[in-house]
């Protein structure tokens, strides 16, 4: 791990921006794990503000808990917490307090923002009061495996506490509106150039030649993924290949279906995506409904379709609407229903006019034009908290 050897200092506030000139977030995904929600916002916010994103903690041999320091960029720091092993929940919270008091104790409260992602952090930052706090919720974290009994409690403390909330996708927006006053739905947005790239990339097919399609998902492959169906594709058509890419957690490995036509690739890096998905012919997403899907909104729904890949999914609240109503994406709930949608997909003889819809619908959608409407919702809501502060202390004078 790379170590810098002086923390940032605070960027200094421009008097033309209302937002605070620093950032601490409170992240339980791994910055170096996947690229995806977080990642892009961040590296767009960095540019104007100075970020440190503040990582779940390590065990390690060490006697003395400290923080590790990785630059990511000149206004964007990595902050990964070192405690010793063997620790309780409590003496762990305890220092993890002290470890970001410390951080916290030299700087100036009133030029910070903190931005949660995970209400976890609450615990050891609930004391602290930012010039704004943002509760990013891009997930239904309470559903999630393994996720602890207190986040439902901590999930309703961070949206009393958060000045502002945004959601990851409209289904969880409908869910959480009515709990708070200055909500917004921000579903997953793309980065169209990066995976335009793939259209260039792909092969033209020998019309008379025989074709052996490639199916393929790219993402974390875990509770949420339906093996079960992808084992069912597999089996009705052993012709097709179907290509995983993607790390393995919270599941056993030895579940996942072993068959002559599924590849596993692994984990590959966000720049590695466009070419390899290139090859495929078509784009699956094959979720469980479940808890833990309830509220997902894919980022990999309109990826997929920026690559001018066409998509088959399971019937995810935010897939269906709007991109199945929109004629955009097929939708199947089982094996069979998959291999029909996916023969009706590749067989289209309008896939130019269908292409034509796609890039239409994706014209303004974009993490640049998502976090340019963030940034002036967060400015709006600065402004608003100073007006109501100088308004109560007018009053008490």
């Amino acid at each position: 791990m790379e170590l810098i050897s002086t923390i940032p200092s605070q960027a200094p506030k421009a008097l033309s921006n209302p937002l605070p000139g620093n950032l601490v977030c409170f992240s339980h995904l791994r910055w170096d794990f996947v690229f995806q929600r977080p990642q892009h916002i961040l590296t767009r916010l960095c540019k104007s503000i100075n970020i440190f994103y503040l990582e779940e903690p390590v065990t390690s041999a060490t006697k003395y808990p400290h923080y590790v320091f990785v630059s990511r960029g000149p206004q964007l720091t990595v902050i990964v917490p070192q405690l010793p092993e063997g620790l309780s929940k409590a003496a762990s919270l305890k220092i993890q307090k002290q470890l970001f008091d410390d951080f916290m104790a030299e700087r100036n409260f009133a030029d910070f923002a903190f931005w949660y992602y995970t209400p976890m952090a609450l615990e050891f930052s609930r004391h602290l009061s930012p010039e704004l706090t943002v509760f990013d919720c891009m997930d239904e974290l309470s559903a999630f495996k393994f996720a602890p009994e207190s986040l439902k409690m901590l999930e309703k403390e961070l949206l009393q506490k958060a000045n502002i909330v945004f959601t990851g996708g409209h289904s969880l927006y409908e869910a959480k509106k009515g709990q708070h006053n200055n909500i917004y739905a921000f579903p997953s947005s793309i980065e169209k150039k990066h995976f335009a790239k793939a259209r260039r990339l792909k092969i033209p097919q020998d019309p008379a030649g025989a074709r052996h399609f490639k199916l393929g998902f790219y993402g974390v492959i875990d509770e949420r993924f339906d093996t079960k169906l992808i084992r069912g594709i597999a089996e009705l058509r052993p012709d097709w290949e179907i290509i995983l890419i993607g790390p393995v957690v919270k599941i056993d490995p030895a579940t996942l279906p072993v068959m002559d036509n599924i590849l596993y690739l692994g984990s590959k890096t966000y720049a590695e995506l466009p070419d390899l998905i290139a090859e495929w012919d078509l784009a699956l997403i094959p979720f469980l409904l479940n808890e833990s899907t309830r509220f997902i909104s894919p980022t990999k729904t309109p990826e997929y379709l920026a690559a001018g890949l066409p998509v088959v999914s399971t019937p995810i609240l935010d897939v269906v609407n709007p991109y199945g109503k929109s004629g955009l994406v097929s939708i199947g709930t089982n094996a069979a229903e998959f291999v029909a949608c996916a023969e009706k997909e590749l067989n289209r003889t309008d896939h130019k006019e269908w292409l034509q819809k796609v890039d239409f619908f994706l014209a303004h959608n974009s993490w640049d034009e998502t976090v340019a409407r963030m940034s002036e919702l967060l400015g709006q809501t600065v402004k608003l908290s100073e007006v109501v502060y100088h308004k109560k202390a007018q009053s008490n004078v």
